[in-house]
């Protein structure tokens, strides 16, 4: 029997089955994040490479980009993080003081596939935009916890740290202190090894086991267990080797696990940008935010 053609490698068709559980789980995710008081918002699937280029570090390899017919050079989107970003700083005399979004959406990275990772995915992102307080952090953090209990994810666990625990330090570092879980603490001091560090940039690699949290993230916590009702430990967890690698966080940082161990694929991850939206604003704009990945979510409900 003849076959028609394939599709390209990392992306794939959706089977009826699956997309019902997709829709199922992204609607009942909606409403929390309503009842939390976020609105939703669409942004184009194109943008211009310059807007995109300069925001993700290392990972800017990735993006998929090319010139269209008119030789305006283009980018599918890597995320939904810049496109709001970009959308916040054209309607800043719109919008609410502060604003608390969310979208879904495709993003596009052209990285190796895998199991749970592909060249297309779908996101989930929710944001609040306009506030330095660490209560909006929390905010978020409280309702990415809700979303998946109600998805019937008991056993899901917030790891938190702050990117301000690293202040200093060369983002080389930072990014091999982000894969301590995957590669262990030999692993990362290797990889900076390689990269023509010398062995006095390792001493907080070591230091890491007995760092406790900054009093940025005690406050947090304390909403999280006053207001929220959160427990730690049980809710979300202190992870001071969680650092992200994104080079646009500024303040506290999350990934969501599935049963909190550190070394597991994250359902999702997150945390505060106050810098990014003021590359397009030209003044600063805080933000923080959440964005879970759809396919690892709706493969452990």
């Amino acid at each position: 029997m003849q076959k028609g053609p394939t599709t390209p490698k990392g992306f794939r068709d959706l089977e009826p089955s699956l997309a019902k559980k997709r829709r199922v789980a992204i609607g009942k995710i909606a409403e929390v994040l309503e009842e939390f008081g976020f609105v939703p918002l669409e942004t184009p699937t194109l943008e211009f490479a310059d807007t995109l280029k300069g925001k993700y570090g290392e990972d800017e390899k990735l993006i998929y980009e090319f010139s269209d017919r008119g030789g305006r050079r283009l980018a599918l989107r890597f995320d939904l993080t810049v496109p709001l970003a970009r959308f916040v700083a054209n309607n800043l005399g719109v919008l609410s003081p502060t604003f608390s979004r969310y979208q879904i959406g495709q993003v596009f990275r052209g990285e190796n596939p895998q199991k749970g990772r592909y060249r297309e995915l779908t996101q989930f992102d929710f944001d609040v935009v306009g506030s330095t307080d660490v209560s909006e952090d929390a905010r978020v953090i409280a309702a990415a916890i809700a979303g998946v209990r109600k998805l019937g994810l008991s056993s899901c666990k917030m790891a938190i740290n702050d990117r301000a625990a690293f202040e200093g330090l060369p983002q080389d570092v930072v990014r091999a202190i982000d894969k301590i879980a995957k590669i262990g603490r030999d692993g990362a001091k290797k990889e900076l090894r390689d990269k023509g560090y010398s062995d006095d940039k390792f001493r907080y690699i070591d230091q890491l086991e007995s760092a406790n949290p900054i009093p940025n993230l005690e406050n947090i916590f304390e909403i999280l267990t006053s207001k929220y009702g959160l427990k730690k430990d049980e809710d979300f967890y202190f992870d001071p080797t969680l650092a992200r690698g994104l080079d646009y966080y500024t303040g506290s940082i999350f990934e969501l696990k599935p049963s909190g161990k550190a070394d597991e694929l994250s359902i999702g991850g997150g945390g505060r940008y106050d810098n990014l939206i003021g590359i397009f604003a030209g003044r600063q704009v805080p933000a923080v935010g959440f964005s879970f990945g759809v396919d690892r979510l709706t493969e452990l409900t």
